[in-house]
């Protein structure tokens, strides 16, 4: 590693500034040369004297830069130093009238007396005694959050991540690191088990520190929620995963998880014969959902006149005659106050949908729509001809943290409707779900649509499944398919795929295609030409917009990493003065098709109408607008919302030309690209390929080897996932 170089001189002015992250770009006075550095330097101000150790770097658009990487400060030593440092804003209600007060009156004592004798302040004329305190608190808290910067900065955490240290644990966030390290990795800090671990053993932690078994056992059951969807482990299970990740025996590891379990750091249950540990958020997640849901089923409803001629109405109204189960879901909706409706692409789900909404409305209920993302809430607006949200804008999110969803609709504030209906429940994870519910007033119906042999959500927990295999909410699961439906390839190989049974793949007249390639390389270059020329030529298809390819997995030679960087070269290649910024998943250019690759509730944007508000989730696709390469602010456009990024958000971003299956769901496109060659059978399984191919409006085409599609369709292992919400629906009383 080469040797870091080093400048040492006076802040001389602050070019740009962002309060989130710390990140900055001043002048900095170094003898007779006047130097711009970049880095994260939280509340510099002029005056001050820094010395900075970095490397120097050209900027193709502002030229010689000084990429700060560490960073040392001297508080301003002689009165102008400190009055310029205070008229510049530096310390909170401090402006440069005051602050010559200030500095006229006690010269250069001025910072001590800032620090440790504020009382002595109200000697300056316009002082109180409340605004001197206000001052030295502001002033303290300035110094507090550099110490903590300085601190973590040995360690290798950045500023960034500092700074959301900071901000979680306040002026004691230095000791609280000291005594404990793996704080550190309390969620929404963003520094895993991993690095809580290895700062914890640099500062000569042992070991079998309680504090390390703790954190290590939390983050098991946390990294399986958030990445494999689990709930909750079975007890052998997490105590050998402990016993592996910590290096500890079985007694310790059976002795901690006990403790944890009484302190109410884990919740034991037993479920299914075996005793098994949740985290406590999960727990009540699926605890409260079960009683909620059972609660509802033992309302009472207020009588709501005969449910035939309602139907006879919509019928006579939409020009429709309702088949046995479409009359079937339309009743249990009108009997109901909590129902499911499930079935598979053409077994009209969504005209049983929209003659449930009428015959609400035609009782007078005011009905809410709603959906788990942005392009879901969109289609069932198209279908229904309502207004349709995202369950977190129905929800009303607030930003009280960057990691926890805060929603203003609760228990104390609840939706002001009479009935929810919520598309595309196969999305919705158990944190959400639990939301909506709290959500809902004890009188309001709640009506749950989707398809049960989708993939689970990406989030936690398969709650559409688990409520159906429970037997305890009323469900109509719709398996007809309709005579235009069946007009479709598409359609109806999806439901041969769902039944065990190989697609028809020989057929040229429809809208499903099977395109055999007998290598790796093959398949990556057919992939593209159908992208980049074949399909926006035969069929006038945008390849940004209309067109999508689903992949298994993210790696290899034909996961959505490859493919994304052969369709970026094509669909948008390099040049023509477009800017670039790099990240850990690749290169974004302007111009790109990119997706949201984790929740952001604080991310700001801007609607067409002016409207502004917070939050871009995972999933979400946009178009790249812009990149300011000065500072690495972009500019991502999500339909009619312009999202800011900072230059650290930028790492929430990757190209999405390609996505997984999974990154998919809740999405439909006009045309899909599938790419099946080999792999692993954990990738390669029926309702993954189920979900992938109904994610296609008008043309399906699966490229490459007849075996592997016949390997998925016969590995109907589904994504097996420990939920609780199941057994916790069938052990519950209804009242």
């Amino acid at each position: 590693m080469e040797e870091q170089e080093t400048l040492r001189g006076t802040v001389e002015s602050v070019v740009f500034r962002n309060r989130e992250n710390g990140w900055t770009v001043f002048e900095l006075a170094c003898g007779e040369e006047l130097c711009t550095v970049v880095g994260h330097v939280f509340e510099i101000a002029e005056g001050e004297t820094l010395t900075v150790k970095g490397e120097w770097g050209k900027h193709p658009s502002y030229g010689r830069q000084f990429k700060a990487e560490t960073f040392e400060r001297e508080l301003p030593a002689t009165e102008s130093a400190m009055l310029r440092y205070l008229s510049s804003g530096a310390v909170k209600g401090v402006g440069p009238a005051t602050a010559k007060r200030i500095v006229d009156v006690f010269g250069v004592d001025t910072l001590d007396i800032l620090e440790n004798h504020p009382e002595r302040l109200t000697e300056v004329r316009g002082i109180s005694e409340k605004k001197a305190q206000e001052m030295s608190e502001a002033y303290k808290s300035q110094f507090g959050v550099r110490t903590c910067m300085l601190f973590l900065q040995q360690y290798n955490v950045t500023a960034a991540q500092a700074i959301r240290v900071w901000k979680r644990f306040g002026a004691n966030a230095v000791d609280i690191i000291k005594r404990n390290p793996y704080a550190l990795c309390e969620s929404g800090l963003y520094i895993g088990f991993e690095r809580a671990d290895a700062i914890a053993m640099q500062m000569g932690m042992d070991k079998g520190d309680a504090f390390r078994i703790h954190a290590g056992i939390a983050h098991i059951l946390r990294h399986n929620l958030y990445s494999g969807g689990h709930t909750y482990i079975p007890r052998e299970k997490l105590a050998g995963l402990a016993q592996a990740l910590l290096g500890i025996d079985a007694d310790t590891a059976a002795s901690t998880i006990d403790d944890m379990a009484a302190e109410g750091e884990l919740e034991d249950e037993e479920i299914g014969g075996r005793q098994v540990l949740f985290l406590p958020e999960s727990h009540r997640a699926e605890s409260y959902i079960a009683g909620r849901l059972l609660l509802m089923r033992g309302i009472r409803l207020p009588e709501m006149g005969d449910s035939g001629t309602r139907i006879r109405e919509a019928e006579e109204r939409m020009g429709i005659t309702y088949a046995r189960k479409q009359r079937e879901a339309i009743e249990t909706a009108c009997r109901n106050s909590v129902m499911i409706l499930t079935g598979g692409p053409g077994t009209g789900k969504t005209t049983t949908l929209n003659a449930i909404i009428h015959v609400y409305e035609g009782m007078g209920l005011k009905v809410a729509l709603a959906a788990p993302t942005g392009r879901a809430a969109k289609r069932m607006s198209e279908v229904s001809g309502r207004e349709a949200k995202t369950i977190h804008r129905l929800l009303e999110m607030s930003f009280e943290s960057e990691d926890t969803a805060r929603f203003t609709r609760n228990e104390k504030n609840p939706l002001d409707c009479d009935t929810v209906i919520v598309d595309e429940l196969s999305m919705v994870d158990v944190m959400l779900l639990e939301s909506l519910l709290r959500a809902l007033k004890l009188n309001c119906r709640l009506v749950m649509v989707g398809d049960a042999d989708q993939l689970p959500p990406v989030g936690p927990g398969n709650a559409l499944r688990d409520m159906i295999d429970s037997g305890k909410v009323p469900t109509v699961v719709l398996d007809e398919i309709f005579r235009q439906a069946a007009k479709s390839l598409i359609v109806t190989n999806a439901h041969r795929i769902v039944r065990g049974k190989m697609p028809e793949l020989a057929r040229r007249d429809g809208n499903f295609f099977f395109m055999p390639r007998y290598t790796a390389a093959q398949v990556s270059t057919t992939v593209v030409e159908l992208m980049h020329t074949r399909l926006p030529a035969a069929y006038g298809y945008s390849p940004l917009w209309d067109m999508q390819v689903l992949t298994p997995g993210r790696k290899g030679e034909l996961g959505s990493g490859a493919f994304n960087k052969l369709l970026q070269d094509v669909l948008n290649p390099a040049g023509g003065g477009k800017a670039e910024r790099p990240t850990v998943f690749g290169v974004l250019r302007e111009g790109d098709k990119v997706m949201q690759v984790k929740n952001n509730y604080d991310l700001a944007w801007q609607r067409d109408n002016g409207e502004q508000g917070a939050g871009v989730y995972n999933g979400d696709v946009g178009l790249l607008e812009r990149i300011d390469r000065r500072t690495g602010t972009l500019w991502v456009r999500f339909d009619d919302r312009l999202a800011e990024y900072g230059p650290d958000h930028a790492e929430e971003l990757e190209l999405a030309y390609a996505v997984t299956v999974h990154k998919s769901q809740g999405s439909e496109f006009k045309a899909v690209v599938l790419p099946l060659f080999s792999g692993a059978p954990m990738l390669f399984y029926r309702n993954l390929l189920y979900t992938a191919v109904t994610r296609a409006k008008e043309i399906t085409i699966l490229v490459g080897r007849k075996e592997t599609i016949e390997q998925m369709v016969q590995n109907d292992r589904r994504s097996k996932r420990y939920t609780g919400l199941c057994a916790f629906l069938q052990a519950g009383e209804e009242p």
